[in-house]
């Protein structure tokens, strides 16, 4: 009788354990703008991977996803080596994944006009570096170059879904934005272990390491989110690496090695490039889309 009770309960165990695990259920109204806020991040991130490894958009393979939102300016198919490519692929896969989850929860919004050109980036680079580089930086001139540009973009979205966390009051909204940061911290950690791994290599032309145009985009996007230090380059003084021992800083965090967070308004002033929540510009020429953007540049029509 104990051995029957005891392969019934192992059976129901086995049983449970195989069942699948719903994370469904609805995002209460509290929730809904800081989910919807970050399609605009997904949507940059989503055009400029499709784009760079492939040479077509999000229009060409779920146009459905841009509900109507103009296609992005100025992207272009990447000079990429096989396995850079495919490792960019499927960011792009991933993030047209991400778009797909969050408007399965919200009804989200249009994709915002995204300026994906050479010479947006360049503008990026340009203002870390305090001056303009000659030739200016193309993001799409070879595989060095483009995870470089992308060094710029992952982590910025990484921040948002840590900030965004504490103040979701709903299960499946926490569950969406957890599943989404998972995916985000792996791309980031993944981009800067394949640049960690040349970090002491010069980027052609301008005979300037690796590690110093991570600290460089790095330090720029802590004085434009202005808001302290959120962001760490590839080489660090040792008292900021892990455990205050490490030059090296594969992954960035704070003095307890946990990922640092940005609110939406620290995001918007670095990715409109110009340290201003309310003043459109860089990746997003007429701003960010969703309540929570337009509702700072309605503010700055106000003033």
């Amino acid at each position: 009788m104990a051995s029957h009770i005891s392969l019934t309960t192992a059976s129901l165990i086995v049983f449970l354990v195989l069942l699948p695990i719903s994370y469904g259920g609805s995002v209460p109204e509290s929730d809904i703008d800081l989910v919807e806020f970050p399609l605009n991040l997904e949507f940059l991130e989503a055009e400029f991977f499709l784009w760079g490894s492939q040479g077509y958009g999000l229009d060409t393979v779920a146009a459905n996803l841009s509900k109507g939102g103009p296609p992005p300016v100025g992207a272009r198919k990447a000079t990429l080596d096989p396995f850079i490519r495919d490792v960019i692929y499927q960011f792009a896969l991933q993030e047209i994944g991400h778009l797909r989850a969050i408007q399965s929860k919200v009804k989200g919004f249009p994709r915002p006009l995204l300026n994906l050109s050479a010479a947006s980036f360049a503008d990026v680079i340009n203002s870390a570096f305090g001056k303009p580089l000659n030739p200016p930086f193309d993001p799409y001139a070879n595989g060095l170059n483009f995870l470089l540009a992308s060094y710029v973009i992952p982590y910025v979205g990484l921040t948002g879904y840590v900030g965004t966390n504490p103040n979701l009051q709903g299960a499946a909204s926490k569950r969406l934005v957890a599943g989404l940061l998972g995916v985000e911290s792996g791309q980031d950690a993944v981009i800067r272990a394949l640049l960690y791994r040349k970090a002491a290599a010069k980027v052609h032309p301008y005979g300037i390491t690796v590690a110093d145009f991570t600290n460089r985009i790095s330090n720029l996007r802590n004085n434009l989110g202005k808001s302290g230090l959120k962001d760490e380059g590839l080489v660090v003084r040792p008292v900021r690496g892990a455990e205050g021992k490490s030059r090296g800083n594969v992954l960035a965090g704070d003095k307890f090695s946990l990922a640092y967070a940005r609110k939406p308004e620290e995001i918007l002033r670095i990715v409109y490039g110009g340290g201003s929540e309310h003043n459109p510009g860089g990746f997003y020429p007429q701003g960010a889309n969703g309540r929570i953007a337009r509702s700072f540049l309605q503010k700055s029509k106000a003033f």
